[in-house]
């Protein structure tokens, strides 16, 4: 086995304790809060208090039996998102549970919040929403990302890319967050994670920005990365200690794969430039992790009012009912797909292959 070796050298990055009441002072702007002053101040030593300790997860308690080590104080938050995760999963594979579609708009466009417009997304996704809606018997979970840009406390925290130290450091789900002393709370995350696993088919709805998916969704797809191959088990690892990840991954890690066998339908629109290009990269990221495509009419990208000015790209929209009905096949192809699914008829050629090359 090869040597465990865990490299350092970067800058330290700790604050002393006058930058950090600047930045939570940046908190409490507004001038209303003048009349709180001292209470603020007081918020501000505790908060120090944790930060200059590193009370990542002020409530803790005994991983129990099940894990390697049963005695191993795990956040009770990960824990709480980690047996919501098991109840999705057992719902998902029971016989009586109700075929189940996750429904995503990338979309961080939102009138609620500075653009004032509706997305095209969103337009989109209610097209599909109602598709889903016409077969009897049916569960659609809408997850609207836009909702990071207009929602108080919406976060998806950054990927922090434990997976390149070891893949055994990258914990089903993330454990990363919350980090209470960090400030780095409210993650979404802990509600997405169960989403997925509920799901029995993901559609994504998504525009192109920059040839690339847009901040909220491609935070999303980071943070999925504990889903294709992470540890269920943080005690095995002792938490984040990198040279046990490290150890564990060379004696052979099976990359589990938790959201396999689920299928998946993509619609990627754009205006002027990038839209293929994004298609591929959801679709192998999804066929990376496992997913099963609901077929061709389920990977869709159009481009609307092609090189049109953007104020009249929803009146393009109207417009173009053959993006319409294609969005409307991606959604029926996924249903068709989910349908089979449930029956065990999906068909996976490969599905019983050695994989050589796991990761």
């Amino acid at each position: 086995m090869a040597e465990v070796d865990v490299r350092k050298g970067m800058p330290s990055v700790t604050l002393d304790k006058a930058e950090f009441s600047r930045r939570v002072r940046q908190r409490f702007y507004d001038p209303a809060f003048a009349e709180v002053e001292a209470e603020i101040e007081r918020i501000i030593d505790v908060a120090w208090d944790g930060y200059d300790n590193s009370r990542k997860s002020p409530r803790t308690r005994p991983a129990g039996p099940g894990h390697a080590d049963p005695s191993y104080d795990l956040s009770v938050e990960w824990s709480e998102t980690r047996e919501a995760i098991l109840r999705a999963e057992e719902h998902q594979k029971s016989p009586a549970s109700k075929p189940s579609v996750l429904l995503v708009n990338g979309s961080m466009r939102s009138d609620q919040t500075c653009p004032g417009e509706i997305s095209k997304s969103y337009r989109l996704v209610e097209i599909a929403r109602q598709t889903f809606a016409a077969e009897p018997d049916f569960d659609v979970e809408l997850l609207d990302l836009s909702r990071l840009a207009s929602e108080y406390g919406r976060n998806i925290h950054p990927c922090k890319a434990c997976v390149s130290t070891a893949m055994p450091l990258c914990h089903w789900p993330c454990s990363c967050y919350p980090n209470h002393a960090m400030g780095q709370v409210n993650d979404w995350m802990a509600e997405i994670y169960p989403m997925w696993v509920a799901a029995h088919g993901v559609m994504i709805v998504t525009p192109v920005n920059w040839y690339q998916a847009p901040s909220g969704l491609k935070a999303m797809i980071d943070r999925l990365v504990c889903a294709d191959g992470g540890n269920p088990d943080p005690t095995s690892t002792s938490g984040k200690d990198a040279a046990k990840a490290k150890e564990l991954e060379l004696q052979g890690w099976s990359y589990p794969r938790h959201l396999a066998g689920r299928t998946f339908s993509i619609v990627v629109h754009g205006d002027a430039a990038g839209a293929e290009a994004l298609r591929r990269i959801l679709v192998d990221w999804l066929k990376d992790m496992g997913l099963v495509s609901a077929g061709h009419a389920a990977e869709l990208d159009r481009y609307v009012g092609y090189y049109e000015a953007y104020a009249t790209s929803h009146a393009a929209l109207d417009r173009d009912t053959a993006l319409q009905e294609e969005t409307r096949n991606a959604a029926r192809a996924l249903v068709e797909a989910v349908k089979l699914l449930r029956r065990g008829a999906l068909v996976q050629p490969d599905a019983r292959m050695h994989e050589v090359r796991p990761k």
